[in-house]
Parts: C-alpha cells; sequence; structure tokens
C-alpha cells in the first residue's frame, strides 16, 4: 500500500459532467500513489517547465515555459527532501515487524538488498520522469513506450490494489491503538472499517486532504521513526539475533518483495525537474542521497525491531509502539499509536482520491464498465470508483476478520500489482531511455532485478497476472463485437 502516496494535485479538484469528454487526458494526468504515501503537492509545475534531455539521456536544462515565466527553485536539499517525502510512507510502521516474522533477524539481510537494487530503478524513474514529464506516474512512462492498453493496464493494476492496500492500512492503524486499549478483533475491525469508509465519504463531498499535507505527514513518520530508534537502543540484545536465518534463505527473498512496498515513489518528484537547479547534476545526486537515507532509516527501524524482539503475531503489526512502550511507557506509545492512525487516515486518503478518479478516466476511455465512471449527481465526484473501492475493500476487511487471510498474506497482493506495475515501468525504460548509454544500462538492470524478485512473489505473482488476462479477454470480446 509509497504508494497512499503522493502525487498529483493540492487541491480539491471535482469531476464535473462537462469533464466527461475530457476522459481519455485525465488519465494521462491523474494522481498515482504509491502505498501508504501521500500525495505530492502539485503548485502548477507540470505545466510550467519541463527538462529537456540530454543527449546521453540524462535530463538536461531546464525549458521555461513563455506563459508561466517560472524559473529554476528547487537546489539539491530540497530535492532531497521531496524524494523522501515521496518514498517514506505508512509501510515502515508494518514492514519491518512482518518482514521480521516472516525471515527472522535475516531480514535485515533483505532490508540491505532492497536498499542497494532499488537505486537503479530509482535513477531509471528518475530520468524518465524528467525526460517525459506527467504526474500520471508509471502508467504514463508506459503508454508513451506501448500504447493506451497497456497504459490502461498499469491503470487497473492501481486500481485494484487500492481495494486490498487500503484495509491493510486501516488495520495497521487500529493495531497500534489497540497495542494500548487492549481492544478484542471486532473492536479492531471496527474501527479499521471507520478508517476505510471514512476518507470515501470525504471524497463524495469532494473534501480531499490538501496536497501541502504530505508536508505535515512525512515530518510526522520521520518523527515517529527516530523516536523509536531511539527508544529502542537500550533495549537492544544481540542475542536476539540468533538463529540468524531461522526460515531458510527463501524466507529472505520472499522478504524482499514484501519490502517492496516501502520503495516505491521515485518517479513523482521529477515531475519537477523544470524547476530543479541544474537538473543534469541533480536530479540524479539528489535520488542518490535520498536513497542512502532511505537506506540508514530503514536499517536502523528493522534493526531495532528484530533486536528487541517487537515482534511476532499481533505485535508485528505495531511493532514501533512495541519499542517505544518499552523506554517511554504509555505516553510514549500513545504518541506513536495517535501518529500512527493519522498516517494511516492521510494515505488512504490519498489512495481512495486518486483511485477513484483512475476509475473515472478508464471508463471514460472504454477500458472499464461504464458504471464505474458515475458521478455523483451535485458534487460531481466520481462515485462509481468511491462505491467500488468501498465494496472491495469490506470484502478485504471480512477476508481479515475471518482469518480467511493474515495480513502479511493480504498486503502481498496489492505488492505484487506494484511491483508488476514497476516492470513495465522499467520495459518503458529500455525503450525510451534507449538513446542513452547510462539510461538504458540502468532501465535494464532494473528490470532485471524487479523479473528476477517477481516469482519469488509466490500465489500473489498470480494476481496481476490473472487481471491482465481478463483485460485481454474483455478486449477481445470488444473488438469482436465491434466487428459484428
Amino acid at each position: 500500500m509509497n504508494h497512499a502516496r503522493k502525487r498529483g494535485s493540492g487541491a480539491a479538484a471535482q469531476i464535473t459532467p462537462q469533464a466527461k469528454q475530457a476522459g481519455a487526458e485525465a488519465f494521462r494526468t491523474e494522481a498515482f500513489p504509491g502505498p501508504g504515501k501521500p500525495i505530492a503537492p502539485d503548485n502548477g509545475s507540470n505545466q510550467g517547465t519541463h527538462a529537456a534531455p540530454g543527449a546521453d539521456g540524462r535530463p538536461g536544462e531546464p525549458v521555461v515555459d513563455g506563459r508561466s515565466g517560472m524559473r529554476p527553485s528547487l537546489g539539491l536539499p530540497q530535492i532531497v527532501a521531496l524524494y523522501l517525502g515521496s518514498v517514506i510512507g505508512s509501510g515502515i510502521l508494518l514492514i519491518p515487524g512482518l518482514a521480521a516474522e516472516q525471515a527472522g533477524p535475516a531480514s535485515i539481510l533483505a532490508w540491505l538488498a532492497m536498499s542497494i537494487l532499488v537505486v537503479p530503478m530509482a535513477v531509471t524513474m528518475g530520468w524518465l520522469a524528467a525526460r517525459h514529464p506527467g504526474p500520471g506516474g508509471v502508467s504514463h512512462f508506459v503508454r508513451l513506450a506501448y500504447g493506451a492498453p497497456y497504459g490502461n493496464l498499469t491503470g487497473w493494476f492501481f486500481l485494484l490494489s487500492v481495494p486490498l492496500g487500503g484495509p491493510v492500512l486501516a488495520v495497521t492503524g487500529a493495531r497500534y491503538l489497540a497495542v494500548l486499549l487492549h481492544w478484542d478483533a471486532e473492536q479492531v475491525y471496527l474501527t479499521a472499517a471507520v478508517i476505510v469508509l471514512l476518507p470515501l465519504l470525504l471524497n463524495v463531498y469532494g473534501l480531499r486532504l490538501a496536497g501541502r499535507l504530505q508536508t505535515v505527514v512525512v515530518a510526522v513518520i520521520l518523527g515517529v521513526l527516530v523516536l523509536s530508534v531511539t527508544a529502542a537502543v537500550p533495549h537492544v540484545d544481540t542475542a536476539r539475533l540468533t538463529p540468524f536465518m531461522p526460515h531458510g534463505p527463501l524466507s529472505v527473498v520472499q522478504a524482499a518483495g514484501l519490502m517492496f512496498w516501502c520503495f516505491i515513489g521515485w518517479e513523482a518528484v521529477t515531475h519537477l525537474s523544470g524547476e530543479f537547479v541544474d537538473p543534469r547534476r541533480n536530479a540524479v545526486r539528489g535520488i542518490l542521497w535520498s536513497a542512502g537515507i532511505v537506506a540508514l532509516v530503514y536499517l536502523a527501524v528493522a534493526f531495532t525491531t528484530v533486536a528487541t524482539g517487537s515482534y511476532g503475531g499481533e505485535n508485528s503489526a505495531a511493532s514501533l509502539s512495541l519499542m517505544v512502550q518499552r523506554s517511554l511507557g504509555a505516553a510514549g506509545g500513545w504518541a506513536v499509536a495517535v501518529a500512527a492512525l493519522f498516517i494511516c487516515l492521510a494515505a488512504h486518503n490519498a489512495y481512495s482520491s486518486a483511485a477513484s478518479r483512475t476509475a473515472y478516466a478508464l471508463a471514460q476511455e472504454g477500458a472499464a464498465p461504464k458504471w464505474l465512471g458515475a458521478l455523483h449527481p451535485r458534487y460531481g465526484t466520481p462515485v462509481g470508483g468511491l462505491l467500488f473501492i468501498a465494496a472491495g475493500s469490506m470484502a478485504a476487511l471480512l477476508l481479515l476478520y475471518s482469518e480467511a487471510v493474515s495480513l502479511a498474506e493480504l498486503i502481498a497482493l496489492p505488492n505484487a500489482a506494484f511491483i508488476a506495475t514497476y516492470i513495465g515501468g522499467c520495459m518503458a525504460g529500455v525503450r525510451l531511455l534507449r538513446d542513452g548509454r547510462w539510461g538504458r544500462r540502468c532501465a535494464g538492470l532494473s528490470l532485471a532485478a524487479v523479473l528476477a524478485l517477481y516469482p519469488f512473489l509466490g500465489w500473489p505473482a498470480l494476481f496481476p497476472a490473472g487481471a491482465a488476462a481478463i483485460l485481454f479477454l474483455r478486449q477481445v470480446r470488444r473488438r469482436n463485437a465491434n466487428q459484428v
């Protein structure tokens, strides 16, 4: 669940009936947040500037739109801050505990490996977005490289992940409270249902949290992480690092696949590449600095989670709260729990806002049933998409409550969809960056890495493959019907 992310407009733009004729264009410019991350603020810069590509495939000097008159204003520190805000999200509240439960202390190796493997992918996404700016995210690159059908498929991957990723966020927020209040399962899932439905209801009335809230959310996340790691240090016991690999080497690779949830969002910031000071130099430098900081933060959280034994069973979903309580007592636990609840609400709000508009745009293009494009008669908001998300989310919550699936099993489904999305993005990079030696190499290396990781997802890997097969059959049926 970057990606309930993090891209798109800061304003609560509503879809009016007059906008129906612009459905195709709306899809190209819609926001696609990654898992668990807030929408990034949009100050209109996407319309004002873009970075001209250099001959080697790297971002070139900014081109200023004469109508807007915007000038480069983002130096390296600001670029790094924006990247951190796009990548670090609510997944870090949940994944360290789940990964430690899955792979034991060896999950730390998976965090280290993912921190390294993500660098060429991040650079590839950065170059793609700098050369082909547009807030449609990865689907925008896939559309440019391979055409509208594949771009639509990428949009469907995102849309299908939201009714599954949203409940994961909701249960995470509820369990952070449950640790303190000693709730039973009924109370946890009733609270989770409220967390799921409240943002959907707000979106019906066109009330979307402003994009500027991202800064606050990211500051809260970093504050929680620093507090958790600092509070956990006195309770670190290296004896908990043995046995180091209790579930075998395969569990480490599977844990790495689960961690992909926390490493999405690199393509978001370079939509602002036209405002970078010296973008040819700072675009990639910003990614490298950010990747280093993200790696240090994630490794610190992962190590303290394992070395303090703050995982296992229900504790895995609220590991940070447990670490803080050991040093600061209930007051520290409450601070983390309230922050986690706020983060998960904001993330799911971003998810539902973007996904409902994705559903509308897909329906307008004929790539989804017409009812998904239904608008509220008064507010002009995409109620068809919101109802789809609500129904799917309630079904997912029921599966979790009945213990038909575990939280780790459910999160694997949207995670597989996001990995499939980035496979498409890396394939787009191989084609769109082929005139630059380093761009092509980074894209090829990234593609090899995500393709190698994908089979180790296990049965969840069938989720995006099944969705692609269904959409392909639907397209064939429509083509045959038109021929008749």
